[in-house]
């Protein structure tokens, strides 16, 4: 297995950016062009059922500074990316603007309907309304309350324990590669004497 470990970040200027959806799983998916990422650690990160009579579930989406193991099929190299917690806000943020909170999927594969991210936050203290759901994560998750009005997937994959997780999709950006880009672009658009300010620019941000 390789050292590799990687930043993933979001990059605005490309066309797809961020969470497309999240998606309903009973075991981590290593997908080739988006992360897929959930419950690894299933004791700690399975979403929880809030709400029986309103079908409400909780969980995390994304988890900061968590080294996430990924496979690259073409390759064959096995490596890790992990978040920054401003990477993991900007994401959550995102995902409402874009108005993504309907999209889910099953196991990666079968997009389901009728399935609504109802609530979003970032945990920012201790005392945080996960914690009685027996939520141990770190400061900076992502969590999501999702509500299911489809009746399929609740009896025949959530109450029947099929599914366990979730586990977002999405398109994000090496950190490194996207400072090797922007240096690049500015290369070829400053002068000699500006150049310099703009490198360093782009190699203090987050």
């Amino acid at each position: 297995m390789s050292n590799r470990i990687i930043e993933l970040i979001i990059d605005e200027e490309e066309k797809d950016f961020g969470v497309d959806a999240i998606s309903l799983v009973s075991e981590p998916a290593i997908e080739e062009n988006f992360l897929a990422f959930n419950n690894q650690e299933k004791s700690k990160f399975t979403f929880a059922v809030a709400d029986l009579d309103r079908r409400i579930l909780i969980g995390p989406a994304l988890i900061p500074n968590k080294q996430i193991h990924r496979y690259d099929r073409k390759s064959g190299e096995e490596y890790f990316v992990w978040f920054s917690k401003s990477t993991v806000r900007k994401a959550s943020q995102l995902f409402l603007i874009n108005n993504k909170h309907h999209n889910s999927t099953l196991e990666h594969s079968e997009k389901i309907q009728d399935l609504s991210v109802v609530e979003t936050w970032i945990k920012e203290s201790e005392i945080d309304k996960s914690v009685p759901y027996g939520f141990r994560v770190p400061l900076g998750t992502w969590l999501v309350a999702i509500k299911v009005n489809n009746e399929k997937i609740w009896k025949d994959q959530i109450k029947e324990g099929k599914v366990k997780g979730f586990s977002i999709e999405g398109f994000f950006t090496n950190k490194f590669e996207y400072r090797k880009k922007k240096i690049a672009e500015i290369t070829s658009n400053f002068s000699d004497e500006n150049l310099e300010n703009e490198i360093k620019k782009i190699i203090s941000e987050k």
